[in-house]
């Protein structure tokens, strides 16, 4: 009964990554006899193997196409994996980035029309007057938001911040969205977001995006300090921050992300 077990748990796992391979993303799914053939294992089996996979959400079957591919509750499940992994790979990362600048350094994401820190490590000689983890900023006058916008277009911007006044927290915010709109374009241009003065007067930060195996950005790395200190070294800690971001991408599976840590 064990030896039958595990050869039907090992035949639901060859057909889970086949439904995961790149020939099923470009072909939006795969058939029975497809699968079977990637799997080296009979059609019957593959086809009740599949059956069983869709009855709890694992797969799901195209009516019209009859290919199946990954279901809503694995990519689900997936999701959730991939936060683990951001929380547990992100403090080591953080903390490099902290030493080569010398200043504090955060794991954001986008959560409606704000942004959330998640994650903040300091300098070990830096006064915790106020902490940043947990604590909930406008997305339009930060550096951190700005970067996990790279990806709107102008019709996503108006969606996501219909109705809302964009604040004006420092003295240099975006006063509109078409103004937002150029300035994220001209951050993705350069890789990553720059902000200067437009959080609170004397504060200025760079932030990049981590994206997901999909390539969906999922998080934000950034660094803020007072202008007095990092103002003049915006454009390497631009890079380190970029790098950073990378890394942890690279972690999470985005291909891209990986193919340039190889290099």
């Amino acid at each position: 009964m064990g030896d039958d077990r595990a050869s039907g748990l090992q035949r639901s796992l060859d057909v889970l990554l086949a439904l995961g391979s790149d020939e099923a993303l470009d072909r939006d799914g795969l058939g029975v006899v497809r699968i079977a053939t990637l799997v080296g294992r009979e059609k019957s089996q593959v086809s009740r193997c599949l059956k069983a996979l869709a009855s709890v959400g694992f797969a799901e079957r195209d009516a019209d196409t009859r290919h199946y591919r990954l279901g809503w509750r694995l990519l689900a499940l997936g999701a959730r994996a991939g936060d683990a992994c951001l929380l547990h790979a992100a403090p080591p990362v953080l903390d490099d980035l902290v030493a080569r600048i010398g200043e504090t350094a955060h794991l954001s994401v986008l959560d409606g029309v704000e942004v959330l820190t998640l994650l903040s490590e300091a300098p070990a000689a830096a006064v915790r007057a106020s902490g940043w983890q947990g604590r909930r900023v406008p997305a339009t006058c930060t550096s951190a938001g700005r970067a996990l916008l790279f990806d709107h277009s102008g019709e996503e911007l108006e969606r996501r911040f219909a109705g809302t006044d964009l604040p004006r927290c420092g003295p240099n915010a975006a006063r509109s969205l078409a103004q937002l709109r150029e300035r994220i374009e001209g951050d993705r241009a350069r890789g990553w977001s720059v902000s200067d003065e437009e959080f609170e007067p004397g504060l200025v930060a760079v932030a990049a995006p981590v994206r997901s195996p999909r390539g969906v950005i999922v998080a934000a790395v950034n660094v803020s300090a007072p202008k007095f200190r990092l103002g003049g070294a915006l454009e390497p800690a631009g890079r380190h921050v970029l790098t950073a971001a990378g890394r942890l991408s690279a972690m999470l599976g985005d291909r891209p992300a990986m193919e340039a840590a190889a290099t």
